[in-house]
C-alpha cells in the first residue's frame, strides 16, 4: 500500500519525449492501472482553454483529434487512491433513516451492502 501522500505511478519510460500516446490522454483501456493524473490539466500548456476549444471544434467538424492535455508530472497528485485517512473526521459517512444501525459505531466496508439492501427492503 502506498504512503498516505503517495501513489504508485505506472510510468515506465525514462524520457517524457518517448512516452506512449495514451500517457497524455484519458485512455483507461490502454493504461496499465489507475492514473489520477488524468484528473489534472497540464499547467505547462499555454492558452489551455484555447487548445481545448480548438480541439473540440475539430471534433465537432468531424476531424480526428487527440485531447492531449494530461501532464506527465506525477508530483501533481496529492494523496493516495483508496487509502483511508488517519483522521476519522475525514472518513466516509453512511447516512440512513434505518434505526437499527448503531449510529455511534464504525461500520465495516463489507457490511455496507447488507445495510443498503436492508434499507431498500423496508421501502
Amino acid at each position: 500500500m502506498a504512503n498516505e501522500d503517495s501513489w504508485f505511478t505506472y510510468y515506465f519510460w525514462l524520457d517524457d519525449k518517448k512516452a506512449p500516446d495514451y500517457a497524455r490522454t484519458v485512455d483507461i483501456h490502454r493504461k496499465p492501472g489507475y492514473d489520477p493524473v488524468e484528473t489534472i490539466a497540464d499547467p505547462e500548456i499555454k492558452f489551455l482553454k484555447g487548445k481545448i476549444g480548438w480541439t473540440l471544434l475539430k471534433k465537432k467538424l468531424g476531424f480526428r483529434y487527440l485531447m492531449d492535455v494530461i501532464p506527465l508530472d506525477a508530483t501533481l497528485v496529492k494523496g493516495s487512491h483508496g487509502r483511508l485517512s488517519k483522521q476519522t473526521e475525514n472518513w466516509p459517512l453512511f447516512i440512513t433513516q434505518n434505526n437499527t444501525v448503531n449510529k455511534s459505531s464504525t461500520i465495516e466496508p463489507v457490511d455496507v451492502y447488507d445495510l443498503i439492501l436492508s434499507h431498500l427492503n423496508r421501502i
